[in-house]
């Protein structure tokens, strides 16, 4: 049997950045082959589809994408094309083969992202402000704001944010205060910006850093203890005034018991 060689694939732009609805060509040139059969694979993410097979673009794309020994070329890009591409060439005896990948994204600009801030927040406790949106590619990276200044990663390192205690994570978009402090009050908003397009930024929600109501939580005790303290009085009272009857006598059983009877005498009893 003949060792597999390996024949010399190569590509002049190994990472293409473009617009959405823009055109795109991704290169792909070989040499070493007698008679190259080129195949093209698409990788996103667990998902894996062939634009090309055998020199030829598969049902899937055959309408806008076009073929050429120097490569294959898209008449307008989605952002669903965002992937991974490997040209692979072979001879069509299978003896010599070779490959490469090529890096699409289609760049799109964020859009204004959403966010899910608390309106009050119990100091000493725990709280999660969440920044995201979807559409931005590549994905986006958030800053947080508080009333309008902008939170650095690192809070002892800004004079302004040296009294609080929280980590602000820039790829998730969640800013976590553990624990809230009384100086953590105040309008929050966030932004997405992913390095194409204009950055966009939130609204701007307000959070309130409030103290544990003890006095509130007291009172509500010794109200529901008042009030289980009249329960229990009430139905002493009841008892004692004999309101609640302690026996009930049952004449027609209890004759019925004292003596053997047959069962039409014991229907005529519990009838009458």
């Amino acid at each position: 049997s003949l060792a597999l060689g390996r024949g010399a694939v190569y590509t002049s732009e190994p990472e293409v950045k473009i617009a959405e609805n823009k055109s795109a060509k991704l290169p792909c040139s070989y040499s070493g082959f007698s008679s190259p059969r080129v195949e093209w694979k698409f990788a996103q993410g667990d998902t894996t589809s062939l634009v090309c097979y055998n020199n030829k673009i598969t049902g899937s794309y055959e309408d806008r994408v076009t073929f050429s020994p120097s490569g294959i070329s898209f008449q307008s890009v989605t952002r669903k094309d965002t992937g991974t591409y490997t040209c692979m060439v072979s001879d069509e005896g299978g003896n010599t083969y070779g490959e490469v990948s090529i890096q699409l994204t289609v760049l799109v600009p964020p859009s204004k992202p959403t966010v899910s801030i608390p309106s009050s927040a119990t100091i000493g406790n725990r709280a999660v402000l969440t920044c995201s949106e979807t559409d931005g590619s590549p994905p986006s990276e958030y800053t947080w704001y508080r009333d309008g200044v902008q939170m650095p990663t690192e809070p002892k390192n800004n004079r302004a944010f040296i009294n609080s205690s929280y980590t602000l994570n820039q790829k998730t978009g969640e800013l976590v205060f553990d624990p809230v402090s009384a100086s953590d009050t105040g309008e929050y908003s966030c932004q997405a910006q992913n390095g194409y397009g204009t950055p966009m930024r939130s609204d701007a929600v307000r959070m309130d850093a409030v103290e544990l109501n003890v006095g509130g939580i007291v009172a509500a005790v010794l109200v529901t203890l008042i009030l289980l303290g009249f329960l229990i009085f009430g139905i002493w009272f009841a008892y004692s005034r004999g309101y609640f009857n302690r026996s009930t006598s049952y004449p027609h059983l209890s004759a019925a018991c004292s003596a053997p009877i047959s069962l039409h005498h014991a229907v005529f009893y519990l009838l009458t």
